[in-house]
């Protein structure tokens, strides 16, 4: 009996999912390679900071969303329900100061990240709105599940809070925002709201983004947008499908060329890779420690370290699906639900751009990719997902956590 108390301590750390755990620990333990490798490019053609720097940056991030994802596992997730509406407001204010006091960091066009006064340190808002917003929603979606909501109730309390972050969001994160409306829509269908306001809602959406476009594109109206930059990828890519791309298009080609040179270092990485710091194509990729990190992997690590990277985030996902389906709480099990479904088109969003399958969106490898908000906000995804995992009440199933009675697993409606 000692012993296995002795054994039980020393895995307390690990609290929840011990295999999802060790998923986390290896994908995290693995990005430390490929951005020490790719990062290169931004101290030799970027010309900002250190090699040596980056990495260094890099690990005290992993380290920072480890201990941050492990903290978030000692809060009651119910806790974090209540609280959600109060920090998506404060998201909201934070998304509002950013439209007009943003900043743009390494050349970007977009003024996405908002700077903490008196540090250097900035953030991007709209990936922490887009969390709080996903919480919000399974939450309000869970109480009082059984009653029919009046339609101003929903208008209100559900697509009013996705429509405005969805708007603040898109004047210059627009893949982001695309997301946002998408993993809403998916949050809802699983939340079991009626499909006929599902369908109004997708409806309504669609007419006001295509009148949004019309006016950004024809007019001056809307100072400010992105809309040209999203047709001109859009037109890149149909055009790099159809092999008729404008070569006196300068913009049109500096876009094909980073698409290409993704392309190119996937087939160079071929079966077993040209060595962890060998990829010759990383220093042509504008973005290689981010947005085509992907693509340094393959070359690096071949299809079979590709294959290996990808196998850990399946079995994570699988992992993600488990938790949900055991979880009695309706508002644990649809959390979970969401949570893993932001991870996983994030993940398939990311892979789809570096093998050219969609449009560049500028989307992060989670848990791979260089930069600390995105990095961060799937630790945190992740800590709630280990936290509902550890209060399943389930006998004998490795990295399930205690036994506890309905009472304390309750939903919080």
């Amino acid at each position: 009996m000692n012993e296995q108390n002795i054994e039980e301590s020393r895995f307390e750390f690990l609290k929840g999912d011990k295999v999802l755990w060790m998923v986390i620990l290896v994908i995290s333990i693995f990005s430390i390679f490929p951005v020490y490798s790719a990062s290169s490019n931004l101290e030799y053609i970027v010309n900002n900071g250190t090699t040596t720097g980056h990495v260094m940056k890099h690990m005290f991030f992993v380290v920072l969303g480890l201990a941050i994802m492990r903290v978030v596992g000692t809060v009651k997730y119910e806790y974090m329900g209540k609280l959600s509406s109060i920090m998506l407001g404060l998201m909201i204010i934070l998304l509002i100061v950013t439209m007009f006091t943003g900043q743009t960091i390494d050349g970007a066009s977009a003024s996405r990240w908002l700077k903490i006064p008196g540090t250097p340190i900035s953030f991007q808002p709209s990936s922490f709105a887009f969390l709080m917003l996903i919480i919000y929603l399974c939450r309000y979606l869970t109480k009082k599940i059984t009653r029919e909501r009046l339609p101003i109730e929903n208008i209100m309390y559900i697509f009013g809070p996705i429509l405005l972050v969805f708007v603040l969001v898109a004047k210059d994160n627009g893949s982001t925002a695309l997301m946002i409306l998408m993993v809403s829509v998916i949050v809802l269908v699983i939340g079991q709201l009626h499909w006929k306001y599902i369908a109004g809602f997708i409806s309504a959406s669609f007419i006001a983004i295509v009148l949004f476009l019309l006016i950004a594109l024809n007019t001056n109206l809307i100072g400010g947008n992105r809309v040209h930059t999203w047709m001109s990828r859009i037109e890149t890519f149909t055009s790099s499908k159809a092999k008729t791309a404008d070569v006196d298009d300068e913009s049109v080609k500096a876009k094909n060329y980073q698409v290409m040179q993704a392309k190119a270092a996937i087939v160079h990485g071929g079966i077993t890779g040209m060595g962890p710091g060998k990829s010759a194509l990383k220093q042509m990729l504008p973005q290689s420690a981010s947005d085509f990190i992907f693509a340094v992997i393959v070359e690096e690590y071949g299809l079979i370290g590709a294959g290996f990277l990808i196998s850990m985030y399946l079995i994570m996902i699988v992992r993600i699906v488990m938790i949900a389906s055991k979880m009695p709480a309706f508002f644990g099990s649809l959390l979970v639900l969401s949570l893993g479904v932001m991870i996983f088109i994030q993940l398939a969003v990311n892979i789809a751009v570096a093998v050219n399958l969609i449009p560049v969106t500028g989307q992060p490898l989670p848990l791979i990719s260089y930069g600390g908000t995105s990095m961060l906000v799937t630790y945190i995804q992740l800590g709630i997902i280990l936290n509902i995992s550890s209060r399943i009440q389930i006998y004998d199933e490795e990295g399930m956590g205690k036994k506890q009675s309905i009472a304390e697993i309750n939903d919080i409606a």
